[in-house]
Order: C-alpha cells, then structure tokens, then sequence
C-alpha cells in the first residue's frame, strides 16, 4: 500500500484528503506544520509528499530541500493558490514532480497522485540503473543500446572513461574525435546511457552519407508539397531525438548550408521543416564525431568556426587502437565472445603466437578492424584456441616484414637520429622502396608519424 505525507494548515483539508486517500488504498500520514512532515519523514518512507506552498514555519522551497536532503528519491506534490502558480513552478528546480492548485478536487488530485508516484518511480529505477552502470563500466564491461562498451587497462581509455562519466550528467554539447573505428559511436551511446536523458531516443546520423540535397530534410523534415517527391509531411531527425540526443557522425561533412541551419537549432532550440512557416520547439542534446581536424577545416572555410565553438563545449579525443597496445587483447576477447555467441562456435582462447601477432599489428582500421580479423579468425578456427593459420595473411606478411627488416629499421631510425642530408635521405628511400610507397606503412618502419615523415619527404624534396 503506498504511504502518503500531507503537510498542511488547513486541518480541513487534511481531514478530507485523508479520508478520500485512505478510501482509495493509501496509507496516509498528516502533518500541519513543516517541522512536525519533517519529523515523520525521519521516522518513515513515504512513496509521496502532499506539501502546502505556504506554511506556518516554512516555505515550500526551505521544505522542498529539507525533504529531499531526508528521502531524495520521493515525490513531491507542492498543493499552492492560484496567485503562486508561477512561484510554484520554480519549484521543480529543487526537486518538486508536479504541483496542484486550490481548490482541490479529489478525483483530479487522485490520478496526479497515481501518475506522479509511477513516473517517480521508473525515474529511481532508470536511476539506479545508471549508477550500476556506471560501476559496470568502472570493471571493465558495460551494455549500451544493445551494444557493449568495452574499458581498457590503457590511461587513454580510463580517461575516456572519466570524461564519460564527468560530462555525461550535463547537457552540454560534446565532440568525439578519432581516426575510423575507434569507437566513437559507442562513446556517444555510453554518455547518452549515462545522462537524465538514458530513457529518451538516440537517435545516430551519418553526415557523411547525407545527399548535400536530401540532409535538410533528413535532419529537420519537410512538409508535403516542399519539394519534388515530398508527398507527405516528414519528421526531421531532430524532432523524433526531441527529450534525448542526436549523435551526428562524420560532422565534417555536413554541407555550409546546413551547417547554418544547425547553427539556429543549436542557438534558437527551434527547427523548421523545409517548406514549412513555423517553428517547432526541440530539446536535444547534440554529440558530434569527426575522424578530422576541424579546426584545420575551420580556417580553410569548410566549417563555421561559430558553429565549431558551439559543438565543442567539451571534446573526448579517443586514441587509435596501436597507441594503446595493452588494450588489444582485452578488446579481442570481447569479440572473440560476440564471435562465438554468431557463429555458434566455442573457441576459448588465443595462441602465444596469435597474442603476439594482434599485440604487434599496426591496425589501421582500429576496433573495426580487429572485430573482423577475430570473427574470421573464429569461423575458420576448428580446435578451442585461435591459431596464427587462421589469421589474415596481410597479419602475418605485416609483422614480418617488420621483423624481416629489422636492421633496416634500426639503421633507419638511428640515421633520422644521428645524420643529416643526404644519408637520411637514402634511409627514407630505402624503407619506401622496400613496401611500395605506402606512407603508411613506411612510417610504421621509420617508427615515426605521417606527418614527420611527409615533413621529411618535403624537406628532401621526395616524390612518393
């Protein structure tokens, strides 16, 4: 039987509710001054509180944060006249659910009731979840829409994880950075998971595969009649997020054109169809990911640098999956499990060699690379443990180019050190020459970055 807390004045109206209430299956306690509700609040759990705007000894805002400071998780009903509706309505900023007006009318009041104390209740629950959620993904392993979100041992992945964690709460605008298949979306999903808005849609746009004459509409629909083809009204993108989030991937590559029109969303909190004259009102929080630099892209004129300033409130930088070898088989035995769950196999384990093998390859494509090596590695694997037989052939030619031309390397590496001119020159020649011209490639021998090394082609004059 859920129990309820009237704190009131008027002995009246306490007596009537009290009546009404109890008819209906509730328990009721009543209290006529704040500080006699709040001593039975130390005494006993309540599903809701029926408290007065105006008492005796408190106001309803002094009650509120003393009554969520005793029971944070319980409802909160503020009962006020019609002359302190709006004074009542900033109330929900200290925790109050809903409020009625005098005079009250019993039925009304009763299905208030009802509704707030279910709505409280999914909001506790879809509360306790997070928490827990969050405590899963502190030990290594958490599901988010239907995905899993992995945390590595590396200090790369344990600060994503704090950032995660710190920013996910607010509503501010986030942009996720990293190369192809670092996991940008399920960094987006595990914030959104997170947030007050993780029983609210995510909805995921790929800006990259918008049509530049199709993005608007997509994004903010259109009405019937606004262009050729548009035979009936569309909700835009936006509008079914609306309460949740948006996650727009690949943001670079949204057209400038479109890129003003999310500079009013973001400013106005309004959309507006295409072909429509008025505006829908929208609350959305807005998670962008780009494998670019934008702000590169912001002083070549591709993107607005106001609308840059306005996505990146706080920026999550994810690190390429060969920065942070020591993630490598942790991530590997996740998609060894999912591999296992799909193909209805029970491979148990990696070889010494295998482990060697993955620990050492370069990959380029990141977490998407090693999901699919794995997966072909499970389906082809007869015994319980992976062998490097079943491992793609440009693995194992990778590593042992690397291993075969050891000396090279090491030579390399010691005249980019130790000499100049002509002799660096010769060393970078001979590494290119020696896999094909794949920049890549030749600067994962050299043991340097891209950009070093086109830095290097440039200054000795170098064409590859």
């Amino acid at each position: 039987m859920p129990k309820l807390l009237i704190i009131d004045d008027d002995k009246d109206i306490c007596l009537v509710l009290s009546k009404f209430l109890t008819k209906n299956n509730y328990e009721v306690d009543v209290a006529y001054k704040g500080e006699e509700g709040l001593k039975l609040l130390r005494a006993s759990r309540y599903n809701l509180v029926l408290c007065d705007y105006r008492l005796p000894d408190h106001t309803g805002v002094e009650m509120l944060r003393k009554i969520k400071l005793l029971q944070p998780d319980v409802a909160v009903v503020i009962i006020t006249g019609y002359s302190d509706v709006r004074t009542a309505v900033e109330t929900f900023r200290y925790g109050a659910n809903d409020y009625v007006t005098k005079p009250l009318y019993p039925d009304e009041l009763l299905v208030t009731i009802k509704e707030t104390i279910a709505k409280n209740e999914k909001r506790n629950t879809s509360n306790a979840e997070n928490a827990d959620a969050v405590q899963d993904v502190r030990k290594g392993k958490s599901t988010v829409n239907g995905g899993t979100f992995i945390v590595g041992k590396s200090i790369q992945s344990q600060t994503v994880q704090k950032y995660i964690e710190l920013i996910a709460p607010s509503d501010m605008s986030v942009i996720i950075n990293g190369e192809t298949g670092t996991g940008k979306e399920f960094v987006a999903q595990s914030v959104h998971k997170f947030s007050k808005r993780s029983d609210k849609p995510f909805v995921a746009i790929d800006c990259g595969a918008l049509p530049k004459e199709l993005a608007g509409s997509e994004l903010f629909g259109h009405v019937k009649g606004a262009f050729t083809g548009a035979v009936s009204d569309k909700q835009g993108s936006f509008e079914v997020a609306d309460t949740g989030t948006i996650f727009l991937d690949e943001i670079g590559n949204l057209s400038y054109e479109n890129q003003v029109k999310l500079l009013r969303v973001i400013q106005e909190r309004r959309i507006k169809r295409i072909g429509a004259t008025r505006d829908i009102p929208i609350d959305v929080r807005i998670i962008a990911a780009t494998n670019e630099d934008l702000i590169k892209a912001v002083k070549e004129g591709r993107f607005r640098e106001d609308l840059y300033h306005r996505l990146n409130e706080f920026k999550i930088q994810l690190s390429p999956l060969r920065e942070r070898k020591e993630d490598i088989i942790i991530f590997a035995n996740y998609f060894l499990e999912k591999s296992n769950q799909a193909l209805q196999k029970n491979v148990k384990s990696f070889s010494p060699d295998v482990v060697d093998q993955l620990t050492n390859y370069f990959w380029h494509g990141n977490l998407r690379e090693l999901n699919n090596v794995i997966k072909r590695s499970v389906l082809l694997t007869i015994g319980e443990s992976v062998q490097a037989d079943s491992l793609p052939q440009e693995i194992i030619q990778a590593n042992n180019t690397v291993a075969a031309t050891g000396a090279l390397v090491e030579d390399s590496v010691g005249l980019l050190k130790s000499i100049a001119g002509s002799a660096e020159r010769q060393a970078i020649i001979d590494v290119l020459e020696k896999v094909n011209y794949n920049k890549s490639k030749a600067a994962e021998l050299l043991r340097i970055d891209r950009k070093t090394l086109y830095n290097k082609l440039k200054l000795y004059s170098i064409s590859a």
